[in-house]
């Protein structure tokens, strides 16, 4: 999968299909074989950490040697989920979302990670490349592994929520530049811009508060594996998806006040035509009447056999046609 860095530069972060780690008391991370992972095998100290595909060829049969049950099995392979977390027998599952960096796609498209957490294993399924994963895998090549099961999710928890910081911040920018532009002229790419925020914010947001009650639940629930650290490290989370929410709820509220702003000034605009056309029609239309009346083809026309009707008609428009402009200006119509 390819990713993005704080200077916008693409590069590379290859996540295999399957990965399995054993983690040491200390975090030091060892690769170990899928095929030799059975349910009646645990990890003596430490835990282990599989992840696997969905769409994988052995997706289930790797999650049954794992010892998963079929509950637990369908929540992680499910078509459709949405962030939460569920207690089942000794564990849990933990359903999150973080912003989808994948090349071509849409941040707010965001992508599932699906994790069954106890205390000797942490078993987790993806359907799309998530940078967070490849964040973590990154520390594992370097020797830094988690230490338990909650260290795990507490550091991936933090790094889904590092990714979506930017976005929100890049969001808050936009923003920002939209207030100044309504101020000084509206255009339809601002238009275009402002669908694409309050889009952005809205399908963002629809995922933050149910993220934030996953981690609460998480936090709160008595889990033998969860340690005190832990739980202040995924308390924090909570409170960083927290704000995150309220920033996005903020975006939309500045995306409705320049949305009105921009119909307000449209409607100031159509109201000065409207005027304009108005006082155009009302200067002209006694001036059609009389030139009408005087174009009627009967005897009896005023100055028809003068050779200077023709001037005194011009003159005597010209001057009622000045003395409406003036009784218009005079009232401040116009």
């Amino acid at each position: 999968m390819s990713d993005v860095d704080g200077n916008g530069r693409t590069t590379t972060i290859d996540i295999p299909e399957v990965l399995a780690f054993s983690f040491d008391p200390h975090g030091t991370p060892a690769p170990l074989d899928i095929d030799a992972i059975h349910p009646d095998t645990a990890v003596q100290q430490g835990f282990r950490w599989v992840h696997v595909r969905r769409d994988v060829a052995d997706a289930q049969g790797i999650l049954q040697r794992c010892g998963l049950d079929s509950f637990v099995i369908e929540a992680l392979t499910a078509e459709e989920t949405r962030p939460r977390c569920s207690l089942h027998a000794n564990g849990a599952i933990l359903i999150l979302r973080g912003v989808n960096l994948n090349p071509g796609a849409e941040p707010e498209d965001m992508v599932s990670v699906r994790l069954w957490i106890e205390g000797h294993q942490v078993v987790g399924v993806w359907v799309r490349p998530l940078t967070a994963v490849a964040d973590l895998l990154e520390t594992l090549r370097q020797g830094r592994g988690p230490v338990s099961p909650g260290d795990l999710v507490a550091k991936l928890t933090a790094r889904l929520i590092d990714r979506v910081e930017p976005v929100v911040a890049s969001l808050n920018e936009r923003i920002d530049g939209m207030e100044e532009t309504v101020l000084t002229a509206v255009t339809a790419a601002l238009r275009v811009e402002l669908t694409k925020v309050r889009r952005t914010s809205i399908l963002l947001r629809r995922y933050m508060f149910p993220q934030r009650d996953a981690l609460t639940t998480l936090e709160i629930e008595d889990l033998p594996w969860l340690q005190e650290t832990d739980r202040h490290r995924i308390r924090e989370a909570g409170n960083r998806v927290t704000r995150l929410a309220e920033e996005l709820d903020a975006i939309r509220e500045r995306a409705t006040i320049i949305y009105d702003e921009i119909m307000n000034r449209q409607s100031e605009a159509m109201n000065r035509h409207m005027l304009t056309l108005s006082i155009v029609a009302a200067i002209f239309l006694p001036l059609s009447l009389l030139t009408g009346l005087l174009g009627i083809n009967v005897g009896g026309i005023p100055g028809g056999d003068s050779p200077w009707g023709f001037t005194l008609v011009t003159v005597a428009l010209l001057i009622l046609g000045g003395l409406q402009y003036w009784a218009i200006r005079k009232m401040k119509l116009f």
